[in-house]
């Protein structure tokens, strides 16, 4: 008999805790494995006494759901979900649902929606974030695809969501791969934020000379800033953290920063999208920097850094420096993900609510942070705004860190700390408030040695091609690409 609101396939730590959420929110969950066992063992143990029914069969599974059957998968990014998608399809009906809440790849999705389209079912794509712990008392939820499926998962969704001042963090995306774009994007962000944070440990620890308590009492005074947030306090607690033999154990983990790639896919949409992501390229690149170990160690015995290498500063003036170089570079790296949604949106026609994705990640999520709620407030005061450096706030915050952020590279430049997110940040902000780069020098370069033609300022639009030995001839390049 019918009697489940929805089903999960897939009971991974994840899944598991995400059922137990629906649960506890009143749902009746249908569960369901590829490895059987797993469903009976879920059900005498974790589910034990919960209202979850299990499935031995994907048809005993779409058998107990009502309609329209709604239908979760969190599996393994790839063939996995084609693979379901493609058992369920003779099962289900016109109307039914089928929600991807792994990390899929958002053409993926994309593709998925489309061709199930065409069958007459739903395809929702949907990010979740917030690991083990945000599944099972509230992620944030970004789901995206084919809008019609909305009023049947909105219940559920924004039900078990994290909740903000009353708000859930789940609202809708878009259309297509859109939920999974902002999932994507999401986590170049948080590559982008571990890494701006463990440049300023950096800065503390060789700069300053800070013991590992003056570090985490530091992130822990900053959690009660602008820069409240949880990969902060989560820092704070990493630092504070003893080994069983009573020593700091963050020192003796080895400095190689693993990746599954979502960072990476950013920054490949980025260069796709021709859209200046600097700063998540930069946190991918030294995560790769980071695996080579043992090259570093080599280099480390031949490479020289600069002469001077001690501190002579103000030593507390200096930590408020790190502080707000830190939070004018976070500024800038939210910025340079909204200027790629944007891109992506007119890329594909969706339509994307972009004060509602900061909302999104106001909790919940590993990016979650007060700052998101300046960022929805600037998109709810203009929902055109080009970019989050021309809204009044963030333009006014950016100057008031610009002195120290610029003393905090420079002074770091020359004692030879690598910075390379708080350096590109910051480059991207002199590059995009220059009415002039110099630009026209490649322009003329690739006119002079390719005839790729280049534009007079006083006649945008107009391609022009110049014989600049006087040997070559007066045929220029077919493609003008910027």
């Amino acid at each position: 008999m019918a009697q489940a609101d929805i089903a999960l396939i897939g009971l991974a730590v994840m899944g598991q805790n995400l059922i137990l959420n629906m649960n506890d929110h009143g749902f009746v969950v249908c569960a369901y494995n590829r490895t059987v066992s797993k469903v009976d063992s879920f059900l005498a143990n974790e589910a034990k006494g919960t209202k979850v029914i299990g499935a031995h069969s994907l048809e005993e599974m779409v058998s107990k759901l009502k309609k329209p059957r709604r239908v979760m998968m969190l599996v393994k990014a790839g063939q996995a979900v084609d693979d379901f998608i493609n058992s369920l399809i003779p099962l289900l009906e016109p109307g039914d649902i089928i929600i991807d809440g792994g990390n899929s790849e958002y053409r993926d999705s994309t593709r998925r929606c489309k061709e199930l389209k065409t069958r007459g079912i739903l395809f929702v794509g949907s990010g979740v974030s917030g690991g083990e712990d945000g599944a099972r008392y509230g992620p944030s939820l970004m789901p995206g695809g084919d809008k019609a499926s909305w009023p049947h998962i909105q219940p559920i969704f924004q039900n078990i969501a994290a909740q903000v001042e009353g708000e859930p963090c789940c609202d809708w995306v878009g259309e297509e791969g859109s939920g999974h774009f902002v999932k994507m994007v999401h986590n170049g962000i948080e590559y982008g934020d571990m890494q701006l944070i463990c440049e300023a440990y950096h800065l503390m620890k060789d700069v300053l000379g800070m013991n590992q308590d003056e570090m985490a009492k530091a992130f822990e005074d900053w959690n009660k800033t602008e820069l409240d947030s949880f990969l902060i306090e989560i820092t704070a607690d990493i630092l504070k953290f003893k080994d069983t033999d009573g020593t700091y154990l963050l020192p003796k983990i080895r400095d190689t920063a693993g990746q599954k790639g979502t960072g990476k896919w950013t920054a490949i949409s980025a260069l796709e999208f021709g859209i200046p992501v600097t700063l998540i390229g930069e946190a991918v690149f030294a995560r790769c920097l980071s695996s080579l170990k043992d090259e570093r160690i080599g280099a480390s015995k031949h490479l020289k850094g600069p002469k001077q290498a001690t501190f002579s500063g103000d030593k507390k003036t200096f930590l408020e420096d790190i502080r707000l170089a830190l939070y004018a570079s976070k500024i800038i790296s939210y910025a340079q993900g909204f200027i790629l949604f944007r891109e992506a949106a007119k890329e594909f026609g969706w339509t994307l609510n972009y004060g509602g994705i900061a909302m999104m990640w106001r909790g919940g999520c590993i990016i979650r942070s007060v700052f998101l709620g300046k960022i929805k407030d600037a998109f709810e005061g203009n929902p055109n705004l080009q970019n989050l450096l021309l809204d009044e706030f963030f333009k006014k915050e950016v100057e008031r860190c610009q002195e120290s952020w610029r003393r905090v590279i420079s002074t770091g430049v020359q004692l030879g700390i690598p910075m390379p997110c708080f350096t590109t940040a910051l480059s991207f902000y002199d590059g995009y408030r220059h009415e002039m780069l110099p630009a026209n020098l490649i322009q003329a370069q690739r006119d002079y040695f390719g005839a790729h033609t280049y534009e007079l300022l006083s006649k945008p639009g107009q391609f022009i091609h110049t014989n600049w030995t006087g040997h070559g001839g007066n045929v220029s390049s077919t493609s003008y690409n910027v």
